[in-house]
């Protein structure tokens, strides 16, 4: 065991090791949780069951769960704060707003909240041996800078989302003064952070232009859940032709499947250009998602009269294992601008599962690298109406040979991002953070 401030911490042994680790205290804090089951939450609920399971002492402080339908369950409306305790983590929820229709402002108001209502909670919390600062929200890193002078603790600030850089690319904010503060905000955290980690090497190189020292820097990407094959075999003709039965689709035709968050950067009205072009008029195009893009895609669809585009909400597990096993090419779309500062966890899931792929992407993005490193099916730039519709088409009319090698290729490249892999590098990152300090 190390010499130092871990010498008075308790060990442990984690089921099914021999190995005794300094178990350590840990908070987690940020604005997204089980029971959400896309985006950002479902890696933090990951994150946190996997420390307490290896012995960590974890608290999570987040908030209603409202991920991606931007809508709180009836019944967390009004409530204030909650405690629960889920598979080993003590979880602590705070109230914040939630804007019925998502703008800029309303956006921060509602982070504005979150950070309020949280804030106050932890100063009341016995303090930890490090903090686990998740961004989005960017405006985080100050008061865990705060946090940390006055409890004398490192804090690792990690980031999802390179939020100014990304909303500077997508035209949502213009240069100026807010744009500036911003990026102070952001050099605060970085500063004050003992670690900084990013989930692609492409915001490694960011934060390296943003003067953060190698020495802080940590490589934390997102993972998977062991392998992607299913107790029981689902073959893709079966799957096709059930899920079609069940949305009234057309079994032999080809089908396009994009399943998770609608949002500014996913960049699906590029998905129904695609759709409204004479090759896409034959495919039949599958969104099943939701977000605050969603009303403006049901809008478009009806009045351009996209019939072969089916909108389904987030599917129940089964189902959406069924649905993208049904499809002949399984969709991940950027918008233009954004490739660089996200990685969308969407890939990581369809890889996992075999599937072949469409990625739609700036030719210079980490998904447009990834994709074709793995080989996996094709990429198509941004805005790429009728060529977006070829490859589906490509896709649809590969061979069985073919499938299979993209599977294996998938399955193959996916298997660095192993969840014991992943959050193993982590949990030492942490254990000797602490015991340096």
């Amino acid at each position: 065991m190390r010499s130092g401030r871990l010498a008075r911490f308790r060990t442990c042994r984690p089921k099914g090791t021999g190995v005794l680790i300094a178990a350590v205290r840990i908070i987690v804090w940020g604005i997204n949780y089980a029971p959400e089951e896309t985006g950002i939450g479902p890696f933090n609920t990951g994150m946190c069951e996997w420390l307490a399971a290896r012995g960590h002492q974890v608290e999570m402080v987040t908030t209603f769960s409202y991920y991606p339908a931007w809508k709180k369950n009836a019944t967390d409306r009004g409530r204030l704060f909650r405690t629960d305790s889920i598979n080993g983590v003590r979880i602590r929820r705070y109230w914040h707003f939630v804007p019925s229709r998502v703008t800029a402002l309303k956006r921060m108001f509602h982070e504005a909240t979150f950070i309020g209502t949280s804030f106050f909670g932890l100063l009341s919390m016995k303090r930890p041996d490090v903090l686990v600062v998740v961004s989005p929200p960017l405006p985080l890193g100050v008061p865990a800078r705060i946090l940390s002078f006055l409890w004398r603790r490192p804090y690792v600030f990690h980031v999802q989302d390179l939020q100014p850089d990304a909303a500077v690319s997508l035209g949502m904010l213009k240069p100026g003064v807010f744009t500036r503060i911003l990026y102070w905000l952001e050099s605060v955290a970085y500063r004050g952070a003992s670690v900084v980690s990013g989930i692609s090497g492409g915001m490694q190189r960011a934060f390296n232009s943003k003067g953060v020292s190698a020495e802080k820097l940590m490589l934390f990407p997102n993972w998977i859940r062991g392998s992607g094959h299913d107790p029981v075999t689902l073959s893709e003709s079966s799957a096709k032709g059930t899920f079609c039965a069940r949305h009234g689709l057309d079994a032999s035709r080809p089908l396009a499947v994009y399943a998770g968050n609608i949002g500014e950067k996913q960049g699906l009205a590029g998905v129904l250009d695609a759709a409204a072009t004479e090759h896409g008029r034959d495919i039949q195009w599958v969104i099943a998602g939701d977000g605050a893009g969603r009303s403006l895609l049901e809008e478009r669809k009806t009045r351009d009269g996209l019939t072969n585009v089916c909108l389904l909400p987030l599917q129940p597990s089964v189902q959406f294992k069924e649905m993208l096993f049904a499809a002949d090419a399984c969709l991940v779309t950027q918008q233009r601008g954004s490739g660089q500062f996200f990685f969308p966890s969407k890939l990581l899931t369809l890889l996992n599962y075999g599937r072949p792929v469409v990625a739609v992407a700036d030719d210079s993005s980490e998904l447009a690298i990834a994709a074709r490193e793995a080989d996996v099916g094709e990429v198509v730039g941004p805005g790429e109406a009728e060529g977006l519709a070829r490859a589906i088409e490509k896709l649809a009319t590969a061979g069985s040979a073919q499938r299979e090698q993209w599977a294996g290729n998938g399955r193959r490249w996916v298997s660095q991002f192993e969840q014991a892999k992943v959050l193993g590098a982590f949990e030492k990152r942490l254990v000797d953070l602490v015991s340096s300090k």
